[in-house]
């Protein structure tokens, strides 16, 4: 079976919580993709992270090669197509031990844009925090998300 290159840049950066959804995802790299922002956004069970387009921003994001049941496992969490869907980028991903950068064809999860700004909850905060930390990404692009979502609150 064929594996693709699935790209994370919140909950599933968590490495206990991927091995538990994905047993046979495998971190191939890192990469950022250019142009876009993390934000919170969400619905009446919670407010979750996506990214949107804004020039000049980038997201720290972790690549893992994915089966086609590791898939379909991404599609049941990320509430797909209802709630996310998936938009193809090519990235180019800088290998966890080799070091060196290859463009891969990647997809990722974008929440359906009318979602409305909202704020986390701790718990899924941390866990995104958490996988911020296993990957040595500066935590200021979650706390800045964190942030934006907490204006529109007021």
């Amino acid at each position: 079976m064929k594996k693709r290159y699935y790209i994370a840049y919140g909950s599933n950066l968590n490495i206990r919580q991927m091995r538990m959804r994905c047993p046979s995802a495998r971190i191939i790299g890192t990469s950022e993709i250019p142009d876009y922002e993390l934000i919170f956004k969400g619905s009446k069970t919670g407010s979750y992270l996506t990214i949107e387009p804004k020039k000049g921003s980038w997201v720290p994001v972790a690549a893992w090669e994915v089966s086609a049941e590791d898939e379909q496992a991404l599609d049941r969490y990320e509430g797909f197509p209802t709630f996310y869907y998936k938009k193809e980028m090519l990235l180019p991903i800088k290998g966890i031990r080799s070091g060196k950068i290859r463009p891969r064809n990647t997809f990722v999860y974008i929440m359906h844009e009318d979602r409305v700004l909202g704020v986390p909850s701790n718990f899924y905060m941390q866990t995104c925090l958490s996988g911020y930390k296993s990957f040595g990404f500066d935590p200021k692009f979650l706390h800045e998300a964190y942030d934006r979502s907490r204006e529109v609150e007021r």
